[in-house]
């Protein structure tokens, strides 16, 4: 049965091949040639399952072939293999099943970063710096394991049991635990706090299933502690959910205005209308966005521009206005085809040009930097045949990313751009856990407030221990102390207290916000 099911599969594969790769005559074949194209393709899979000298693993052929197919598409369709497809699923549900806990590999072992609040492992009191030794019979240190390799031993259904062998460093001994794996957030919701009195700051990461209720509750949390304008920073946001860049659309416009408008392959249109049930219709609205914000989140950017319900400010989006839908291919695995195209509110896609090979689409990002577009707001592509205009008579542009309204230049020099990368980088999470982990009887107790101050300054030489640090890995680095005690804040914020601690540490001396917070107070003297 199992080979009758991979003969179909390649049958069918091949004639699409044929579909999308051959000439309008090949197209339009009759009957009868797609027989004996199906019978020779058959013919083909019999001998080689029945008479080829070596062993061949039919599934993976079919799996080659399907991603050969997709390769030709559009950089946006992809073929996802079920070993992908948990993973993939999971990050985009918000949730999956484990212990509870931020991880890496440290030298050789499993070495806990944090433990996420409310999670199984801060119930049965495991702490940051403890080692994972043995998960059930699995042997996790010095194997080298990659991160995937570990997420499987711990993850799994909810409620079933899971024995730990574990080393707390801090009392250098061997201890073991049973517990019950359980469901562990994955949110989209990075960050959201009160900047002062009436400035609400909301960083969404990524548009998942869970990402609208998350938006929801921090927004109305915001409100409640009495902001009354908003700064949504979707920098670095990828996209994700059609369905949930409407749904957070819609709490930031008034009744009756266009969201997104898409269009299919039959020319089928349908547009999203915000039904004015939004909690912030009215309060001043800021969206930072950069080359990395991509997909939903230009949906967001675009529905707040065209409606000139906000100001966008930052750098060129990605530039991606194709939709996808994930549909099953059996057996595990998927495919996520484009069905349609999306535009913004005035009619503008702003789908930047594919008809090159992927390598190239996705490396026009890097190809922005020598064209100088990134130093310089005067070198973004404008076409004026794709300008249009907003109902209050700002002109936008179609045909390649949301262009921001307030442009942010990087120009920095290429040194630089390297340091700021290497002080953002998981390299030096894993030099400030390194210092934790050696000195973790300073830090206990040591409070965000102080961190905030820069109070922890005293407690390590940090500027010499990152220099011997980069030394000592090779890597040529030239930052000034203060560079050093900011990035260290920021590792420090996420390692002790979290993902918004973090972003509030970072945030603290951010170009972005300073311009933002600029902008609101001229909008405010305005009104």
């Amino acid at each position: 049965m199992k080979k009758n099911l991979v003969l179909f599969a390649i049958v069918f594969l091949s004639i699409c091949i044929g579909f999308f790769l051959g000439s309008e005559k090949e197209i339009l074949m009759s009957d009868q040639q797609n027989s004996w194209s199906m019978n020779r393709l058959e013919r083909l899979m019999r001998y080689i399952e029945n008479d080829y000298v070596d062993e061949i693993d039919t599934d993976s052929l079919v799996g080659e072939v399907i991603e050969e197919i997709v390769n030709r598409l559009d950089p946006h369709s992809v073929y996802i293999p079920a070993r992908e497809r948990q993973s993939i699923a999971e990050n985009m549900q918000g949730n999956f099943s484990g212990i509870g806990v931020s991880f890496f590999m440290y030298k050789d072992s499993v070495t806990i970063i944090r433990v996420l609040e409310g999670g199984p492992s801060e119930a049965v009191g495991l702490l940051a710096g403890d080692r994972i030794l043995i998960a059930n019979e699995d042997t996790l240190f010095q194997k080298n394991y990659s991160s995937e390799k570990i997420m499987y031993s711990l993850k799994g259904k909810p409620g079933t049991s899971i024995d730990l062998t574990m080393y707390r460093k801090s009392e250098d001994k061997v201890f073991q635990l049973e517990m019950k794996r359980g469901k562990v957030p994955l949110p989209s919701v990075d960050s959201y706090y009160l900047m002062d009195e009436t400035v609400g700051y909301l960083k969404i990461n990524r548009f998942s299933q869970t990402t609208y209720d998350e938006f929801d509750l921090a927004l109305s949390d915001l409100i409640s502690k009495g902001m009354e304008k908003l700064i949504l920073d979707l920098r670095d946001n990828p996209g994700g959910y059609l369905h949930t860049a409407i749904q957070i659309s819609n709490s930031l416009l008034q009744k009756d205005q266009t969201i997104v408008i898409t269009k299919s392959k039959m020319g089928e249109e349908e547009k999203s209308i915000s039904d004015g049930n939004g909690d912030f219709q009215e309060g001043d609205l800021i969206v930072l966005v950069n080359e990395q914000s991509a997909s939903a989140s230009e949906i967001v950017a675009g529905a707040i521009q065209d409606n000139d319900r906000g100001w966008i400010i930052g750098r060129r989006t990605f530039g991606k206005g194709l939709v996808q839908k994930q549909m099953s291919l059996g057996g595990g695995d998927a495919v996520r085809l484009t069905i349609a195209k999306y535009f913004t509110p005035t009619g503008r896609s702003i789908q930047k040009p594919y008809n090159l090979d992927r390598e190239t689409y996705y490396k026009g990002l890097i190809n922005r930097y020598p064209s100088a577009e990134i130093s310089n707001a005067k070198k973004n592509p404008f076409n004026d045949s794709l300008a249009y205009k907003t109902p209050k008579g700002r002109t936008v542009y179609g045909g390649g990313g949301i262009t921001p309204d307030f442009y942010i230049s990087n120009k920095k020099t290429e040194q630089e751009n390297f340091n700021s990368l290497i002080l953002n980088s998981n390299m030096m999470n894993n030099f400030v856990f390194e210092e934790v982990d050696n000195n973790r009887k300073k830090f206990n107790g040591l409070e965000m407030e102080y961190l905030l101050k820069g109070e922890f300054e005293d407690l390590l030489p940090w500027h010499d221990l990152l220099v011997k640090y980069c030394a000592d890995k090779k890597i040529e680095i030239t930052v000034q102390e203060q560079e050093t005690f900011k990035a260290v804040k920021a590792y420090l914020g996420l390692q002790l207290f979290g993902v918004n601690t973090f972003n509030q540490m970072k945030n603290q001396d951010d170009l972005f916000l300073e311009i933002a917070i600029n902008t609101l107070d001229s909008l405010s003297q305005i009104n």
